[in-house]
């Protein structure tokens, strides 16, 4: 990867990619903040216009810098406030579509059954068992797959596609080819590196950069997190590139990342932090939100 940085971390706002170039981008892997949701960002958005405008906004960014051909793999699901579901997968994959990029394909990601996080929906069909009753408790989540006009083939080097084979017997044996994914999420608990963040598992990004990326490739996540996509795309030999709006998350980054807390750069992965004025301070702000919440969920059991 030559002398330039292996990585690049802007704490900003992803509706505005200044920082790179057209067609800079050959994967992108996401998952987005979910619409306000009650245990992960209770009122981060002021309506569901506002949150709808903001993947607007990112998808005219990504058409920008994606290159030709290549890949947009975001993990979103439908969010459910306070009784009213809001239609966040049919409505990301009309405003991509819009954008002009063309929809590939969804896979949808299942979590164990035994954990469901926030949904009680279930438990009204046992207290009313009768029709009209009925609400599921979601375990899923869509993985929706854009791609950027036609791919040409013939542009990779015979050598870095072979570099970048995919092991056919793993992906046998854990059922990639499937439209279903069972992958266990990532679990709140207390001690993790990434509590109070809504981090989705390591496999994901693992699976979609070997899948849709080569070796030396640049894979951008435009709403990083704690950076889970930017580590695994590390370690498959990709350049990795994020932005994260909250700045609060830049400690818990750094140390996922193994960054020098010290230095912009660390010795080994030189990885570039670039801190905007458009950042913003959330964390705290949310994870007070949250703990309320739970106050009041326990409350409302011990009634």
């Amino acid at each position: 990867m030559g002398n330039n940085p292996n990585g690049k971390i802007i704490f900003g706002d992803c509706q505005d990619m200044k920082e790179l170039e057209d067609n800079s981008v050959h994967l992108v892997v996401t998952s987005p903040p979910y619409f306000n949701a009650p245990f992960d960002y209770p009122d981060l958005f002021e309506s569901y216009a506002q949150f709808i405008e903001l993947m607007r906004n990112t998808a005219k960014e990504l058409k920008r810098v994606v290159d030709e051909g290549r890949i947009v793999a975001l993990v979103v699901d439908d969010t459910l406030i306070k009784g009213e579901k809001y239609p966040v997968v049919a409505d990301i994959t009309k405003l991509f579509t819009e954008q002009g990029f063309k929809y590939r394909d969804k896979i949808v990601w299942v979590k164990p059954e035994g954990y469901i996080r926030i949904s009680r929906r279930s438990g009204v069909l046992l207290q009313h068992p009768y029709p009209m009753y009925y609400y599921p408790d979601n375990i899923q989540e869509s993985i929706l797959i854009f791609q950027n006009g036609e791919f040409d083939y013939k542009r990779i080097p015979k050598e870095i596609r072979e570099e970048s084979k995919i092991d056919v017997n793993k992906s046998q044996k854990e059922k990639w080819y499937l439209s279903v994914w069972d992958i266990t999420n990532v679990l709140p608990i207390s001690n993790r590196l990434e509590k109070g963040i809504a981090a989705f598992p390591s496999e994901i990004p693992r699976r979609l950069i070997t899948l849709f990326s080569y070796k030396g490739d640049t894979v951008l996540d435009p709403f990083m997190g704690s950076g889970t996509t930017l580590k695994v795309a590390l370690e498959l030999d990709r350049r990795a590139i994020g932005y994260e709006i909250d700045l609060e998350l830049l400690s818990v980054v750094k140390e996922k990342l193994k960054v020098n807390q010290s230095s912009l750069f660390d010795g080994n992965s030189r990885f570039e932090i670039i801190r905007r004025d458009d950042a913003r301070h959330l964390r705290t702000q949310l994870q007070e939100k949250v703990a309320n919440l739970m106050r009041e969920e326990g409350n409302e059991y011990s009634c």
